[in-house]
């Protein structure tokens, strides 16, 4: 068992009046964590102390900022075991799903370390003799980072290398569901080297969570929000960004089609189909959620990806070689079964898996899947992928936008020309042609339309999201005014 502190100016703290709440292993129900639930005083406090340390920070050279970061990125490689221990602990994650978290959560450190210089400006020209005009980029401030437990690694390292990088100190809302992994990339931080206040991690009670949101965004110090997680939560907190005039990017759900077009690499494709649907058992926001056939291909098609996904069984996720592991509870299960029922109640039919106990739920497919039923539109965020056939490349198209989400997509085509126009055509923010739905590099601009959110996460686009642009100028000569 382990206990998560408050991490507020790189001291180790109790919350007010000692206040705990537990996290439990979702295999075991063991209590895995006894982490600290911060009161909203807490949590202005944090919003406080980085507010404090903001000046001193923001002013700290380029060359600085990227030595800390790249020194972050290489503690992070040496504490794989640690993180590993936590995230299986917490939410259930196999080995594999915790190696991919750590390799690109160190990427991401890394890419943004590579970025401190690229928080520049440009000169603009001027009708203004003598004027020198510039559009300068700046620190915005304090920064709340809300990340999710499904990829607490890398969305965790995500939503504060960039602030970080680009100057901002950083107030990181730990999930509830794995407060010690979130603590761990507060203490990795402290480790390598960050002055105290330049980043503080919060953790709280569930019920709290509310609460502690609207305490953050609502201080005067905090100028930038980002979020990662469920749709129904980004809306409320963009909301309440919006009623405080903070900017906010949201990174939120997905129902991310894959279209297989009939001069596809079906071996490939189902490949792809595979990892994209169930990998880290479905819970990941770009996760292949529909699979929408040309019918010349489908029952090709079909019988390659049935074969895979009957190889994908979920068990204990200590156990090497171990391909799915358990999903983050009972109750996640509970909900994906009924999306299943519901489908197969209506017509579908289960060619795949549909069996689970506990925490634990074997890759599905379900094949003709039509609008009437929950999971043709809803995010399953599960081992469980809809099959939807389609005469042609146009019904394909409107079936794969017909869905609130807008994040990730892939088409499979050998003509690739022919893909890039399908592709055009699809309203995501992402698109991979003749490859997986899941995908990640820290220098692409990650993020969706629609449901999805807005704003992009990666390269210069964080730098624009994470900074104040600002107008200067420089006058040479004297000028005259009307008055």
């Amino acid at each position: 068992m382990f206990q998560a502190r408050l991490m507020i100016g790189s001291a180790d703290e109790d919350a007010a009046g000692g206040a705990t709440f537990l996290r439990r292993d979702p295999v075991t129900g063991e209590v895995v964590t006894v982490a600290a639930a911060a009161s909203t005083a807490d949590a202005e406090r944090a919003a406080n102390v980085a507010a404090a340390a903001f000046p001193a920070w923001s002013a700290t050279g380029p060359g600085e900022r990227r030595a800390l970061l790249e020194r972050a990125a290489n503690i992070l490689s040496a504490r794989a075991d640690d993180f590993a221990a936590a995230m299986t602990a917490e939410t259930g994650a196999t080995r594999s799903w915790c190696d991919f978290n750590l390799s690109l959560g160190a990427e991401i450190i890394r890419d943004a370390a590579s970025m401190t210089t690229a928080v520049g400006g440009v000169v603009l020209p001027s009708a203004v003799e003598g004027r020198l005009s510039l559009a300068v980029r700046q620190p915005a401030g304090v920064c709340l980072a809300i990340a999710p437990w499904n990829a607490p690694v890398t969305l965790g390292f995500r939503a504060i290398a960039m602030p970080l990088a680009c100057g901002n100190t950083v107030v990181f809302k730990a999930s509830e569901l794995c407060p010690r992994t979130h603590w761990l990339i507060g203490d990795v931080m402290r480790d390598a080297g960050f002055p105290p206040g330049v980043v503080n991690v919060v953790s709280n009670d569930p019920a709290d969570a509310a609460a502690i949101v609207e305490t953050l965004i609502a201080h005067p110090a905090v100028r930038r929000v980002n979020f990662t997680g469920s749709t129904r939560i980004g809306r409320v907190v963009g909301q309440v960004a919006a009623r405080h005039l903070k900017p906010c990017l949201l990174e939120l759900g997905g129902k991310a089609p894959m279209l297989v077009l009939e001069d596809a690499d079906l071996e490939h494709a189902a490949d792809a189909a595979a990892f994209g649907a169930f990998f880290n058992q479905g819970q990941i926001c770009m996760a292949t959620e529909r699979i929408i056939l040309l019918d010349a291909i489908a029952e090709d098609f079909l019988s390659l990806f049935a074969a895979r996904a009957a190889r994908l069984k979920a068990g204990d996720p200590l156990r090497a070689g171990t391909p799915l592991g358990s999903m983050i509870s009972a109750e996640a299960v509970r909900r994906v079964r009924a999306l299943v029922e519901d489908a197969v109640s209506k017509g579908a039919r289960l060619l795949v898996g549909g069996t689970s106990h506990d925490s634990f739920m074997d890759a599905t497919v379900l094949d003709g899947v039509t609008p009437a039923m929950r999971l043709y539109g809803d995010e399953s965020f599960g081992p469980v992928v809809a099959v939807i056939r389609a005469a042609d490349v146009d019904e394909a198209v409107t079936i794969a936008n017909d869905t609130q989400y807008g994040l990730s997509a892939s088409v499979f085509g050998r003509d690739v020309g022919r893909a890039m126009e399908v592709a055009r055509r699809i309203e995501s923010g992402i698109c991979h042609i003749n490859g997986a739905t899941v995908s990640d590099e820290p220098q692409a601009p990650f993020g969706g339309v629609k449901a999805s959110g807005h704003g992009r996460f990666g390269g210069m686009q964080a730098v624009d999201a994470f900074t104040e642009l600002r107008w200067i100028t420089v006058n040479g000569r004297r000028e005259t005014y009307p008055i």
